[in-house]
């Protein structure tokens, strides 16, 4: 019989900076009926100078240590599942969110698996719980300030305009009684690997240093990028989804709730009906924009603040990322 490992705090940060669909007009040249109705971005959060990635994990990390009311001592891994667009290069973030939050008795190291992480980073912490008694709490904690890197004047960069800012952040229980991590799946396209890099300069932007990064995220092939994922992406949404269900032990028609990465409106709308679900079961991102590997514990939590998660409930949480991976983690919560 496999160990249980369940979900036992959670939390959020969000920089005070905002952008609203109206701030973006002139940066982007986009109508901001557009930007609201069809791309999906009533606002975003921004951040500041002060919002570093790993500044952003820690304040999320603390309140899903608070919210849990253990110590921090009692942690024993400290994983980053966030972005590699972080306070420096070639460096592990992990290890400075683990000192900040004093989990003196931890150790930490950082997966990336982009916009997909979240889902992928639970199922990981899921096995190494079960195999080692040792670790009692594991954090999964991360951030993301992916709107630095986008030139809002290229238009081939255009679905990357609802990108924002903020930090999130779980703590894991292993013997757990509620809120338990059920089943997992996940699935990469590997042809769309090099479909997103960072670029010397795109449409004429200045090779402007961000940190230690220079450049801006640019699509190297939008005409195949949009054939290939208008081909797979919503299969593979619908495949990642129903496999982590049935891993798990139950079928499509028991998922009561599906908190999602932000993407357009239509799409969202589109996956839902895919896997027979409404508008009703689920929350669409759009005052926060898409914040990477942050949108499942945020998503998440506004489920729980509207009502939308009842103890019981079967929840699925997803996402994908460019690279492009697909990923979905099933929970039964309460």
């Amino acid at each position: 019989m496999s160990i249980p490992i369940g979900i036992v705090g959670t939390g959020t940060y969000f920089p005070e900076a905002v952008q609203t669909a109206a701030d973006l007009v002139e940066l982007t040249g986009i109508p901001e009926a557009v930007l609201r109705e069809k791309m999906g971005i009533r606002q975003r959060h921004v951040a500041t100078a002060a919002d570093s990635v790993t500044t952003m994990a820690t304040l999320a990390a603390r309140k899903a240590i608070a919210a849990a009311g253990v110590s921090a001592t009692e942690i024993k891994l400290v994983i980053s599942h966030g972005s590699e667009h972080k306070d420096h290069l070639v460096w592990n973030a992990a290890s400075k969110i683990q000192h900040n939050i004093g989990a003196t008795n931890a150790y930490a190291f950082e997966m990336y698996a982009l916009c997909a992480g979240s889902p992928i980073a639970m199922h990981m912490a899921q096995g190494m719980m079960q195999s080692d008694p040792r670790l009692e709490y594991v954090l999964l904690a991360a951030g993301s300030r992916e709107n630095d890197l986008i030139n809002f004047r290229n238009e081939r960069s255009r679905f990357m305009f609802n990108f924002g800012a903020g930090g999130g952040a779980m703590l894991l229980k292993r013997n757990a009684t509620a809120n338990l991590i059920l089943g997992s799946a996940a699935i990469t396209d590997g042809s769309l690997s090099e479909s997103v890099i960072l670029t010397e300069a795109a449409v004429g932007d200045e090779a402007a240093v961000i940190g230690e990064l220079r450049g801006r995220l640019d699509v190297t092939d939008p005409n195949y990028m949009a054939e290939r994922l208008g081909a797979v992406s919503l299969e593979n949404f619908v495949k990642v989804i129903r496999e982590a269900v049935e891993v798990g032990g139950a079928s499509l028609s028991d998922v009561k709730f599906l908190g999602i990465t932000h993407m357009k409106k239509s799409f969202y709308l589109q996956i839902l009906e895919a896997v027979g679900l409404t508008a009703d079961q689920s929350v669409y991102l759009e005052d926060y924009g898409h914040i990477q590997s942050v949108d499942q514990v945020l998503a998440l939590e506004l489920g729980l603040a509207q009502g939308k998660i009842q103890p019981g409930d079967l929840i699925v949480l997803a996402g994908a990322g460019t690279g492009y991976t697909w990923s979905a983690v099933s929970v039964r919560w309460g």
